[in-house]
């Protein structure tokens, strides 16, 4: 898939800079030309001839070289390859990405590139969740940037959590879908993902801690293979991907509406944590203390059940219909229940119990629940999760 492709790979100054050693031997294997670019600080963890030795070729490191630079050579590198790739791409590459700034070679490169940018982030976990780093990979995706991980996990520093670089396979599995015609072109693929927040007045509401990441990578996912993917969301913190038609919403009712506007589909997936009441006497003020210890009192109604809806319809059913299931207990009893219950042809149950980490983490367990089984996937980052499950997607369509 990606045999005679040429990639411009900009190695960033991060301790995770060696793992793009075995991503040029990968790359390498697979049948692709790697021409390697180093930043000036990622010379500190990798040397240029370590890299020469594994791309086959020279690396380029200075952008007033003046051999290179005779020809404009920053040019003629931006425009030569199929794709570029950012691995490790630090917190200050991608501020300099998302700001324009082109003060050395790699971020020159980057700026005057017409050919597709792939980063696979790694930082400190702190300077990951840091608001600016993630205004700054809210711009690049919304710039056209795709991006791979990061993964959670133990880092040199000691600290653990969100920022450790995607591993080489899963940078590969990324650059290959760059490429890929896709099993799902021509297909639409409707998708709702987040929380949904139900009022309780002006300022209040009842929520869950979703953080539509698992969504958000599975219409990523999708997107890679293909599809027109249509990604209904509730108020996540994770952003929704680029090259996907967004449709923002807040509570239960509204995300129904938009599901409903938004089909037909060939595929529905329900991964959305979508709340199971809504408050029927939200106040339209908000709501003060009595001062005498008495309790506001708060009505419950039933939310609309949008799976069960879209999965029993009569008339313009998706071929798939797709439901996820959160469960603490009795995982695989639960879902089989809700399958059969709902009328959906898979269900992805899942664990989300608290000592799991899984809801508003960065990886998931799964058991996909078919009518001819139960199926256990290993534990897995969610842009793993969702690369299988949009494959299965796309064989059961194939199928169809």
């Amino acid at each position: 898939m990606i045999s005679g492709k040429r990639i411009l790979l900009i190695i960033g100054g991060g301790i995770a800079a060696y793992k793009c050693l075995e991503l040029i031997r990968r790359l390498r294997d697979q049948g692709a030309a790697v021409t390697p670019v180093l930043t000036h600080a990622a010379q500190e963890f990798v040397t240029p001839l370590s890299v020469a030795a594994l791309a086959g070729q020279k690396p380029y490191t200075h952008l007033f070289d003046l051999t290179d630079e005779a020809e404009m050579g920053h040019i003629e590198l931006s425009r030569a390859s199929d794709l570029v790739v950012v691995a490790p791409a630090t917190a200050n590459l991608m501020a300099k990405m998302a700001g324009g700034h082109a003060d050395d070679l790699a971020s020159t490169l980057l700026m005057a590139t017409d050919k597709p940018v792939l980063i696979a982030p790694a930082m400190n976990v702190r300077m990951w969740e840091h608001p600016a780093t993630q205004r700054n990979l809210a711009q690049l995706l919304g710039d056209g940037i795709r991006s791979v991980g990061p993964n959670e996990g133990s880092m040199a520093c000691g600290e653990f959590g969100l920022g450790r670089m995607a591993e080489p396979d899963e940078i590969v599995s990324a650059i290959a879908a760059q490429f890929a015609e896709g099993p799902l072109a021509g297909r639409h693929v409707l998708i709702t993902s987040g929380p949904t927040h139900e009022p309780i007045d002006p300022v209040r509401y009842i929520a869950n801690r979703s953080s539509g990441a698992q969504g958000a990578a599975l219409a990523a996912a999708c997107r890679d293979l293909g599809a027109r993917v249509s990604f209904v969301t509730g108020p996540a913190s994770v952003p929704p991907p680029h090259g996907v038609d967004v449709i923002k919403v807040e509570t239960a009712a509204q995300m129904a509406k938009a599901v409903t506007e938004a089909l037909p589909a060939d595929a529905a997936i329900f991964a959305a944590a979508v709340a199971d009441w809504r408050v029927d006497n939200a106040a339209n003020q908000k709501i003060k203390k009595s001062g005498d210890g008495a309790l506001p009192r708060l009505s419950f109604a039933e939310n609309p059940d949008i799976l069960a809806s879209v999965a029993q319809m009569k008339k313009g059913r998706p071929t798939l219909v797709v439901g996820f299931a959160a469960e603490t207990e009795n995982l695989v009893d639960h879902a089989q229940a809700k399958l059969a219950r709902k009328g959906c042809d898979w269900i992805v149950a899942n664990d989300v119990s608290p000592e799991t980490g899984i809801m508003g983490g960065a990886y998931n367990a799964v058991t996909l629940i078919t009518r001819t089984g139960a199926d256990p996937w290993p534990r897995l980052s969610k842009s793993e999760t969702a690369a299988r499950l949009a494959l299965r997607v796309a064989e059961a369509l194939g199928r169809a």
